[in-house]
């Protein structure tokens, strides 16, 4: 964890989802760079995003692990789960406990998957700004307890943060629309997907390490995260960094 205080942590996170107007924008980076802040600042093992198309196709953009992800996809194939019921909605799920009856009846194949997986319950907040919902963020916890309304109310306020600066972006940049922008995310997303898998092969490493090494690669070069992606599928660079640049 960083040496850095809370508050400063908290300070960052803001200024960090805000800053959306640059030429290199790169969605997908931006949101798992979001899951990561939740992670980091609520009571939450986990964080995952899910982004809306503007004929209400949804896509799993990002997650702070792997089985997260593909529990987003599992939900996303089996049409239910909170994360969808928060985007139809356009409001927050509540900490919902898994082992609730109600969650089971809600939610059954979603709800048995995510405790497989070890999550004891779920929460998620719209991405909305005023009347127009772009997605859900999505928050697991997998200590039994309750997530505190003032960690829902920061957990909100991170999505609205970063719905403004998605939105703000498109907005100053029109001639790429809503339609197009998420078209890239797909193709990121599957880019990004395609070289964790040549980097596991490669290197004898799961997914996850795989991403992180993508990543950390990414961030140390001040690098888009897809533009790395390709080049690794391309045989182009090594991502592997030196222990004291990690």
């Amino acid at each position: 964890m960083s040496e850095q205080s809370r508050e400063e942590r908290l300070a960052a996170a803001f200024v960090e989802l805000a800053d959306t107007l640059v030429g290199d924008f790169d969605i997908i980076a931006f949101l798992h760079t979001l899951a990561d802040h939740c992670v980091d600042l609520l009571d939450v093992t986990a964080a995952g995003v899910m982004l809306a198309t503007p004929d209400g196709d949804i896509l799993d953009a990002s997650a702070s692990d792997e089985r997260t992800r593909a529990l987003e996809t599992d939900s996303l194939d089996w049409g239910e789960g909170p994360c969808l019921d928060c985007y139809r909605s356009g409001n927050p799920v509540p900490d919902t406990p898994l082992s609730h009856p109600q969650a089971h009846v809600k939610w059954p194949r979603f709800a048995h998957r995510a405790q497989e997986l070890g999550f004891v319950s779920v929460a998620a907040a719209p991405m909305r700004l005023r009347e127009q919902t772009i997605g859900s963020l999505n928050l697991f916890r997998e200590e039994p307890g309750h997530l505190e309304p003032a960690q829902m109310r920061l957990g909100q306020a991170l999505a609205d943060v970063a719905t403004i600066g998605i939105l703000q972006q498109r907005a100053v940049h029109e001639h790429a629309t809503v339609t197009s922008q998420l078209q890239t995310a797909l193709d990121s997303r599957i880019i990004i997907e395609q070289a964790k898998g040549a980097l596991a092969h490669m290197h004898g490493i799961n997914a996850e390490e795989a991403f992180h090494q993508l990543r950390r690669y990414a961030r140390h070069h001040r690098r888009r995260l897809t533009d790395v992606a390709r080049e690794v599928m391309d045989g182009g660079i090594d991502v592997r960094l030196p222990a004291q640049d990690q």
